[in-house]
C-alpha cells in the first residue's frame, strides 16, 4: 500500500493535477488555519456559529471548502476567534 506522500508525489507529476493543487492550496491553508484557531479557542462549530449569528451548517460548509464566504463573514469569525483578518495579493 502506498503512503500519502508517495501517492501525492505521483499525482503531482500530472501537470493538470499539479496546477489545480497549486490553485487550491491557499484556500485549504486558510481553512486549516480557521479550524486550528477554532479548536485552540475551544469552540465547537455550533458554538462558533452562535457567536457570529449563523448556523452550525454554515461553519461546516466553510470548513469543508464548500462555500465561498464573504469578507464580512470571515471578519466576524476572525473577531470571535481573537484574530484580525489579513488578505494580500502576491506574485
Amino acid at each position: 500500500m502506498r503512503s500519502w506522500k508517495q501517492l501525492k508525489s505521483e499525482l503531482l507529476q500530472n501537470k493538470a493535477v499539479k496546477e489545480e493543487y497549486e490553485r487550491l492550496t491557499p484556500r485549504y491553508k486558510a481553512i486549516s488555519q480557521l479550524i486550528y484557531a477554532r479548536i485552540q479557542k475551544g469552540l465547537t462549530q455550533k458554538e462558533l456559529a452562535e457567536k457570529i449569528g449563523t448556523k452550525q451548517s454554515a461553519i461546516a460548509r466553510l470548513e469543508s471548502g464548500n462555500i465561498n464566504p464573504s469578507l464580512g463573514f470571515l471578519e466576524k469569525i476572525a473577531e470571535v476567534l481573537g484574530y484580525k483578518l489579513n488578505i494580500s495579493f502576491s506574485k
